[in-house]
């Protein structure tokens, strides 16, 4: 079955998913794009191919399913004017701008039983999947310490060009919540649900509400203790990157660069460190229990989008490359009454219950849950019981 595909936002991100389409050999028919940005949406339908529409609501009537690539204050209303159509949705994240809405997003499409995913994508990477295994593993002992460190330039500028992230109405907050809500997800899924938080936050770029320097202490409920630093800088000449120090009882594990590596370790007894990347790397994430490592990038490896028609016609797709494991079962562990000012614990644990609400909601996703009668995938949410937040 050929499924047709549209796109809500016409930007660097929607680009990136059209071309791993494409890049994946899915069979695929492009439904149409749109973008309040004209210039932006021919430049993307005269790349792409994709029909030119003149509003959202022909891209929902052209397509089977549709990705929301849109500044993040419109999430919540497309991603449930798809739901009401029985699209499937793939929403970038986060989810929105707030807790409630992300919950109300979630239930959306919980009860319309649409297929659904969001961009979090760093579970599938190689050098996290590794760090993960090497922190599971017995002979590691105890994970004690992990120290994570997020910078980007500010991406209002250079390739991004993501000039509503400079706007509080529509990104809702600056680097904590619009770029590190990736690390959230995988600190959580690396070392287990955190259940206190702290934080400070600057502002050097002076854009009101946009916090460009944040650094978040947090505790593990396993016992372990954490930092994450996120910075949006003005170094152009510098790609994102991500580096990690995971402390065990018996090892010490670094990471740099998000997807190549290298990963490195030093065990207990062993004067010499292990040292791998790229190839060598995803074959050890594999050998440890992480089969869904890939070597390359979403943007240019293979998947299989097993999309076909279920009964009654409706839409019944198989995971995607960003699918979650079927045993990952994330919890909300913040107060929901917390609001978002990022330089407060409870600004901080917004961005965490983001993550969590994302992980939750992308599972639903996932094609490892019941049929319901019409043929449809269920989705399955977590629990949302609160814990105190430090």
């Amino acid at each position: 079955m050929t499924v047709q595909v549209g796109f809500l936002g016409a930007g660097l991100i929607a680009t990136y998913h059209a071309q791993s389409l494409r890049a994946s050999g899915a069979d695929v028919r492009w439904g149409g794009v749109f973008d309040p940005d004209r210039d932006r949406a021919e430049r993307f339908a005269a790349a792409s191919g994709a029909a030119l529409c003149r509003s959202e609501d022909e891209v929902l009537e052209r397509c089977d399913a549709v990705y929301v690539c849109t500044w993040t204050s419109e999430h919540p209303r497309l991603v449930e004017a798809a739901a009401r159509r029985g699209r499937a949705v793939f929403c970038e994240k986060p989810l929105a701008i707030d807790l409630p809405l992300a919950r109300r997003m979630t239930a959306a499409v919980e009860e319309a039983g649409v297929i659904n995913q969001v961009g979090l994508v760093l579970r599938h990477s190689p050098t996290f999947g590794l760090v993960k295994a090497l922190a599971a593993d017995p002979a590691s002992g105890r994970p004690m310490s992990i120290v994570f460190r997020d910078d980007q330039y500010l991406p209002v500028q250079g390739m991004y060009g993501s000039t509503w992230r400079g706007e509080v109405d529509k990104a809702g907050a600056g680097t904590l919540l619009e770029h590190s809500i990736h690390d959230l997800d995988v600190l959580e899924w690396i070392l287990g649900p955190i259940t206190s938080v702290s934080a400070r936050s600057a502002s050097f770029h002076g854009i009101d509400g946009i916090e460009d320097s944040v650094a978040v202490v947090m505790a593990f409920a396993s016992g372990a203790v954490g930092t994450l630093v996120s910075v949006w800088h003005d170094v152009l000449e510098r790609p994102s990157l991500r580096r990690v120090e995971l402390l065990c009882e018996r090892v010490h594990v670094t990471l740099e660069n998000d997807w190549w590596g290298p990963v490195e370790w030093l065990v207990t007894g062993n004067g010499t460190p292990t040292r791998l990347e790229r190839d060598d790397l995803v074959a050890e994430a594999r050998r440890r229990g992480a089969p869904w490592a890939t070597r390359t990038p979403p943007s240019s490896r293979r998947w299989r989008p097993a999309c076909r028609p279920g009964p009654g016609s409706a839409l019944r797709c198989g995971p995607t490359w960003w699918s979650m494991p079927s045993t990952a079962r994330p919890r909300l562990a913040v107060s929901p009454s917390s609001r978002r000012r990022p330089d407060t614990p409870e600004g901080c644990s917004v961005a965490a219950a983001h993550a969590r609400d994302s992980q939750a909601w992308a599972m639903g996703a996932a094609a490892h849950g019941p049929a319901t009668p019409s043929g449809r995938r269920s989705s399955s949410c977590c629990g949302t019981t609160p814990v105190p937040v430090a």
